[in-house]
Order: C-alpha cells, then sequence, then structure tokens
C-alpha cells in the first residue's frame, strides 16, 4: 500500500425523505472514524444550495489506515445502510502538491 497520505472525498445526495437519516448515520460515524489509528481527518459537510447533499472529507496516514478504515464494523455497517438513503461517489485521491 501507499505510504504517502490518502484522501477520500465522498459525495451522498440523499433519497427523497432521507436526509435527517443520512445525516444520523454519519452523524454516529465521526467519533469512530476520527478514534480510528490512521486517520487524520473526517468531516462532514452539508451543501448549502442543496441540504439534501453531504460531503465526508476524509484524509488518512496511508493506504494501509483506508484499508483499515474500511475492515472496520462502522465502515461496513454504513456500506449496508447507504444504498437505501442516498446516492453516492467518491474520490479517493493521491497527494501531488500538498502542503
Amino acid at each position: 500500500m501507499s505510504q504517502s497520505p490518502v484522501k477520500i472525498t465522498a459525495s451522498l445526495t440523499a433519497h427523497p425523505g432521507k436526509a435527517d437519516e443520512l445525516r444520523a448515520l454519519l452523524l454516529g460515524m465521526v467519533p469512530h472514524c476520527r478514534a480510528e489509528l490512521g486517520n487524520l481527518r473526517w468531516d462532514v459537510w452539508r451543501d448549502q444550495a442543496n441540504p439534501e447533499r453531504f460531503v465526508l472529507d476524509e484524509l488518512y496516514r496511508d493506504g494501509d489506515a483506508v484499508e483499515a478504515h474500511h475492515g472496520t464494523p462502522h465502515y461496513q455497517d454504513y456500506l449496508a445502510r447507504i444504498p437505501s438513503l442516498a446516492d453516492r461517489s467518491a474520490l479517493t485521491l493521491e497527494a501531488v502538491a500538498v502542503s
């Protein structure tokens, strides 16, 4: 795995009537994700123009930390629940010129 930082930016748009449930799921993930050893940042943002859309801003120490994150019970629960709550897209990014 990569030894450089890995950033994940995920966009989630709630299905009709599911924004509150999606918000609760994401907020419930915050303490678990931030407590992971290789996690450097895990923030939830909400689109001001579309309150049904949330953005996750995640930063991990390296690829091993991302792999560990994906193996956690809270991430597995998230993956199982997301399809019924939202459309999701994610970018996994490598550092090019980061300060």
